[in-house]
């Protein structure tokens, strides 16, 4: 089974990058909108679960729905108990699991860390999705209503949880180039174009 882990500046456009190769590849993509899920079955605040963006408890049901069209008879899920608010720790561990038993299927990934979790294994390409901050900004102002300072924040924070988490956890650098085998600009090319590329490089290595 082979893999696509998507890394991504806030704003970048990694999110729906990522849809558009899961679409093309006709594979499932577990990606980042399930915080509200994630808030509630764990306890943790929403803000908390937004800024320690890979925390996923919930993701388990999510994961297992997702997967279910690939996979209906090879990929079994269920819920992980939780009775209050899990330690970082502990959710972390529960986000590789989830990423352990995604891999057995072909997948597409989106944050939660998957990059370096997976950084040993064969089949899997890691790519990461940039763009000039200043773009960025004004995407996050367009999408999410922000004023521009709000926008600002909003992308400066995620960036840096993204970083610190990666750090903390991995030791590794979240947007060093060398972690990664494809870097590519959304200012430069087009989200379809960008897919292209890599599904492209995909289906070259002979994984789909």
């Amino acid at each position: 089974m082979a893999a696509v882990t998507v890394s991504r500046q806030s704003g970048s456009g990694g999110s729906e990058i990522a849809t558009l190769v899961g679409r093309r590849l006709g594979w499932p993509v577990i990606d980042n909108q399930f915080v509200g899920l994630v808030s509630r079955k764990s306890g943790v605040p929403r803000e908390e679960v937004q800024r320690l963006e890979e925390r996923v408890p919930g993701l388990l049901e999510r994961l297992g729905q997702s997967l279910a069209l690939a996979a209906p008879d090879g990929f079994v899920t269920g819920e992980i108990p939780v009775t209050g608010p899990l330690p970082e720790d502990e959710i972390r561990r529960v986000t590789e699991t989830v990423i352990n038993e995604a891999v057995k299927h072909n997948v597409v990934l989106v944050g939660r860390g998957a990059q370096a979790h997976l950084a040993a294994r064969d089949n899997v390409l890691h790519v990461f999705i940039a763009a000039p901050r200043e773009v960025r900004v004004e995407r996050v102002m367009k999408r999410l209503g922000l004023e521009r300072k709000d926008a600002e924040r909003t992308v400066d924070d995620q960036d840096r949880g993204r970083r610190e988490y990666v750090k903390t956890h991995y030791r590794r650098t979240w947007d060093d180039a060398a972690n990664y085998d494809l870097m590519l600009n959304s200012d430069r090319f087009r989200p379809d174009e960008i897919a292209d590329i890599i599904v492209h490089t995909v289906r070259r290595k002979g994984w789909a």
